[in-house]
């Protein structure tokens, strides 16, 4: 399952996705899960705002970057219990993430739990087009040692097209916020001004730039600017072809 398209529709970290269902309000918390070895389990709280209660299923897929993109795989190491819920109205409930691999974690593991409002087709008015609401939460289970993050930059041009892409050899993950392209001769193209996406441990990742990009100088000193985890990101990006 690929969800590039999917993170562009981001706000915060979670998705709102318009499907015909009864109009309904829930939250999943936290927005950002993460599990330090030894331990091996966290939860999820799901809220239900509304006035009749709502059924809810989670499914924990494996996050990987392929080439560039996000890559979402069904889960066998990781699940939640229960993996279906009916939440009452105007009450919580408690989901437990599970990692029942038992091999010591070597290097931080990321996972991505979808949390999918499932629409009552009884409780749908005629005419009446509601929200279904999804949650997609990132889940990172982490060594017990300490871990850190190393990117390097580059400028890509295929198929017409140019990237500007992110190498992380390091062994934390890095999230990319406010993403900006500067030519030695100051112009400059924005990616984004939100969140842009993650760099997974030991991953890359890329983004396309927008087609006034062309204009700049890219095959000479380029210099990325973004937020991340830690801090704001300025680094040279090197011309690759």
């Amino acid at each position: 399952m690929n969800v590039r398209g999917l993170f562009f529709l981001l706000s915060g970290l979670q998705f709102a996705i318009a499907l015909p269902s009864a109009a309904s309000s829930f939250q999943a918390t936290p927005v950002n899960v993460e599990i330090r070895a030894p331990g091996a389990t966290s939860n999820i709280t799901l809220k239900n705002d509304g006035d009749a209660p709502l059924n809810m299923q989670l499914r924990v897929f494996k996050w990987s970057q392929v080439d560039g993109q996000d890559k979402l795989e069904p889960a066998t190491d990781v699940v939640a219990s229960p993996p279906m819920a009916t939440v009452g109205a105007k009450s919580e409930q408690i989901v437990r993430l599970v990692r029942i691999n038992k091999a010591p974690v070597a290097a931080e593991e990321s996972y991505r739990v979808l949390v999918d409002e499932i629409p009552d087709p009884t409780q749908r008015k005629n005419g009446q087009i509601g929200i279904a609401l999804r949650y997609s939460i990132p889940v990172f289970i982490m060594p017990g040692q300490s871990t850190e993050s190393k990117l390097d930059w580059s400028v890509q041009q295929r198929d017409g097209k140019y990237y500007i892409a992110a190498t992380n050899t390091g062994t934390r993950r890095v999230k990319v916020s406010a993403l900006q392209v500067k030519d030695a001769s100051g112009g400059s193209v924005v990616v984004g001004e939100g969140l842009n996406g993650y760099v997974l441990a030991r991953s890359s990742m890329r983004w396309v730039l927008p087609a006034k990009a062309g204009k700049l100088g890219l095959n000479g000193p380029v210099v990325v600017s973004a937020r991340g985890d830690d801090g704001p990101i300025n680094a040279p990006a090197n011309a690759s072809h």
